[in-house]
């Protein structure tokens, strides 16, 4: 048995080696903890701040390339886009089709050509006017005819003289050009030309319009002035490069063959030491944006964090050491104590704050993952109500028709219902004011749509469900008792009520289907709340239709006889416009009084409003599309008698406009004094003709009996002696007089004094000053 020293006895000769072992060990426990509590950490930390950096960096630097690429692409889709819609606009006039349809020289109406033709020449020096735009001219597939702002003239004459092109490049563009066009791109050593066809929508066109695109300008357009971005550029799904700045023809190599080996991605991508930005063009669905950037100039500051990181981690490695040996010596005696006194209370392995510790850690983790336990919880709960409202949404169009299979997702998204109850579905067809309500703001709509549901949730007593099952419809499902009478017809009225407290927003159909007694059934009682909406009236702006609709769709003739259509045809042509607004009326009233339902009489007024377009357009042949469908949507929109009546007034007060009581001459002479007024801005041939309900060619020969002039010889002439004036009596530029007298360059003025003066501007002011 070992002898026990005494407390305050020296150590024996045989104990002073015992020491220094331990204290090492008490050194490297020590150590050890520090490099797990406090070295790891800091490790982690440098690891982490150089990941955090680079990815900051990298984030910071996609993100404000991202801003300006979307600046500019923004800015080049928009030039692009608008320099479109020019060309359709210039396309879409009725003068082309004149030119296309023109009589030929021999006919006496072939004086009408040159006016046309001079017509085109000032669209296309209006198109010029564009920045990206360098030369716009008209190639006739089937005419030997060529023409740009300057002049038009033959194929032959134009490409040797004008626009000269050897015969390789003229064979290669008239390659090209076939096929049906919507600006497309043909791209050529020197030029950037869009091409677009007329007709639009026909394969075998018989004009196109050809545009050549600046490419200085383009490349200014996408320009990033910033140190880290090389360069930028645009290209096709074909690694083409329709455009660039700043990059070299190594740099195009390289990204083209990036691009054909990678494809093309839609987010900021490293590769090498160069990063790539792609971004989709909302001009072009084939073209895409493209930045390259110089990592070594964008990661600098990676390189320092990294130094001060390694710093970092040395300093502390350095103090932990020092205060771990520092320790060791100071706890040394104190712990042999401790331990030499939990051996005599036999305490295991003297390893009770190790346990503690222990402890802390695991209550501190027991802590967290509660809370975090708490929080997923608590996103479920939430979560819930859109689930069972898409579970409603799925059993009423009939996708879970089986009952097994609807109670076991019931229980998956805990909803309890009752296997056997009576259920009947509301359907609310909801129609709102496009005025008033596309006017508010997104926030306004989800807003005004949750407190609909909410109120609808509150009204019933019972158990109520609601789902939205389309963008314009909400289904309510109402559960209530076998023996409670009329019911579903009660709750229908208490949403009416509702609706009616929106009616500047919405106004609604409420349909009643028939009561099921199995949740199975559902999708029968929903869809015959679906077919009730067709039975709507137009007496009410919130109207139910129930089960027992009083209305018979077989009461009334949807639709226009032959013999009606050609009476309305007559009226026009007999211009007994009045006639045509009371036989609608009287329509109206007749459906009126046989009460008629809504989609009965919106099915005839759209055959009386479909045979007044034809009419009109018998004589005008300017079909405007978008505005007739604009009218047929109006008319749709119309939920009562006295909105129907009021469109239909409205239509009929813009497509039968009267002329004036005054006569034809005193027509002609205020349109005379209108260009004396506005000679400086575009008098076009075709506003006047439609304001007299004239055909381009009738209102010239007739603007030339009252006047005595052509009519674009009158507006030259009259803008020519306005020109005169300013030349004599100011000191105004050419190009501020051009623009005073209503011409879209000097150009075009000075053409102008040559046809009719034979000299310049500046040697007319010289010769007469």
């Amino acid at each position: 048995m070992k002898r026990r020293t005494p407390p305050n006895r020296s150590p024996e000769p045989g104990d002073t080696d015992s020491p220094p072992p331990r204290r090492k060990t008490l050194f490297w426990r020590l150590f050890a903890n520090y490099f797990l509590l406090i070295l790891i950490p800091v490790i982690v930390a440098s690891v982490l701040a150089q990941v955090l950096v680079v990815r900051i960096i990298e984030k910071d630097a996609e993100r404000f390339n991202q801003v300006m690429m979307n600046r500019f692409s923004e800015q080049t889709d928009t030039e692009l886009q608008s320099l479109k819609t020019s060309m359709i606009n210039i396309l879409s006039t009725s003068r082309l089709r004149s030119v296309l349809l023109a009589p030929m020289a021999s006919s006496p109406e072939s004086q009408l050509l040159p006016e046309l033709l001079h017509s085109l020449r000032e669209q296309l020096q209006q198109l010029e006017s564009d920045d990206l735009v360098e030369r716009a001219y008209y190639y006739f597939v089937h005419q030997d005819l060529m023409m740009d702002a300057e002049t038009y003239t033959n194929k032959a004459y134009y490409f040797h003289s004008h626009y000269p092109l050897d015969l390789n490049r003229r064979h290669q563009l008239e390659a090209e050009l076939s096929g049906k066009k919507m600006m497309d791109f043909m791209d050529t050593p020197d030029t950037l030309t869009a091409s677009m066809s007329y007709p639009f929508n026909t394969a075998a066109p018989e004009v196109y319009l050809l545009v050549e695109v600046k490419r200085d300008k383009l490349q200014e357009k996408i320009h990033i002035p910033e140190s880290w971005v090389t360069g930028t550029a645009i290209v096709d799904d074909t690694a083409k490069v329709i455009a660039q700045n700043g990059l070299t023809e190594q740099d195009q190599l390289a990204l083209q063959q990036r691009i054909r080996t990678e494809g093309i991605a839609s987010q900021f991508t490293i590769s090498d030491k160069t990063g790539l930005s792609f971004m989709a063009s909302g001009f072009d669905e084939s073209w895409h944006y493209i930045s390259m950037i110089d990592l070594g100039t964008l990661m600098k500051p990676v390189y320092m964090t990294r130094w001060i990181c390694w710093l970092f981690l040395l300093f502390f490695l350095i103090v932990g050491a020092l205060a771990s040996y520092y320790l060791s010596r100071r706890l040394y005696r104190p712990i042999r104590e401790i331990k030499d006194g939990l051996k005599l209370h036999h305490a295991p392995n003297g390893e009770v704050g190790h346990e503690e510790n222990e402890f802390d850690v695991i209550k501190r983790y027991s802590q967290f993952i509660m809370t975090e336990n708490k929080e997923l919880f608590q996103m479920v709960n939430g979560m819930l109500p859109i689930v069972q409202e898409q579970f409603f949404t799925k059993i009423l169009l009939g996708q879970y028709r089986d009952a097994l299979s609807i109670e076991y997702y019931a229980k998956e998204i805990e909803f309890a219902y009752s296997h056997k109850a009576a259920r009947t579905v509301l359907c609310i067809s909801f129609h709102y004011d496009p005025t008033v309500y596309e006017s508010a703001s997104e926030s306004t709509k989800t807003f005004l749509l949750t407190e609909l549901k909410d109120k609808i949730h509150r009204l019933a007593h019972g158990m109520v469900w609601i789902c939205q099952t389309r963008p314009d419809l909400i289904a309510c499902i109402v559960e209530h008792g076998p023996i409670t009478e009329n019911y579903p017809e009660k709750v229908a009225e208490q949403v009416r009520d509702v609706f009616l407290e929106y009616g500047a927003y919405y106004k609604a159909t409420i349909g009643i289907g028939k009561t099921v007694h199995a949740i199975e059934e559902l999708h029968q009682s929903y869809e015959h709340a679906l077919a009730m909406l067709k039975y709507r009236g137009l007496h009410s702006a919130v109207e139910i239709c129930s089960s027992q609709p009083s209305r018979e769709l077989q009461q009334w003739d949807s639709f226009l006889s032959v013999q009606e259509v050609q009476r309305i045809l007559n009226q026009y042509k007999t211009r007994e416009y009045d006639k045509l607004l009371h036989s609608v009326l009287a329509l109206l009233e007749e459906g009126t009084g046989k009460d008629a339902s809504a989609m009965q009489m919106k099915y005839l007024l759209a055959d009386v409003l479909n045979t007044w377009i034809r009419a009109v357009e018998s004589e005008r042949n300017e079909l405007n599309v978008p505005y007739y469908s604009g009218l047929f949507e109006r008319m749709n929109r119309c939920m009562t008698w006295d909105e129907l009546t009021c469109c239909f007034t409205e239509i009929h007060g813009f497509l039968f406009r009267k002329p004036t009581s005054s006569s034809r001459g005193q027509q002609f002479m205020e349109i005379v004094e209108y260009i004396h007024e506005h000679y400086d801005q575009e008098l076009s041939i075709e506003h006047f003709a439609g304001m007299l309900n004239m055909s381009i060619g009738h209102f010239s020969r007739t603007f030339k009996e009252e006047v005595g002039e052509k009519y674009v010889e009158y507006i030259a002439k009259y803008r020519l002696m306005k020109a005169k004036q300013f030349l004599l009596e100011t000191d105004l530029k050419i190009d501020e007089i051009a623009e005073k007298v209503g011409y879209w360059g000097r150009n075009s003025l000075i053409r102008a004094f040559r046809r009719y003066e034979g000299i310049t501007p500046a040697k007319y002011r010289s010769f007469h000053q």
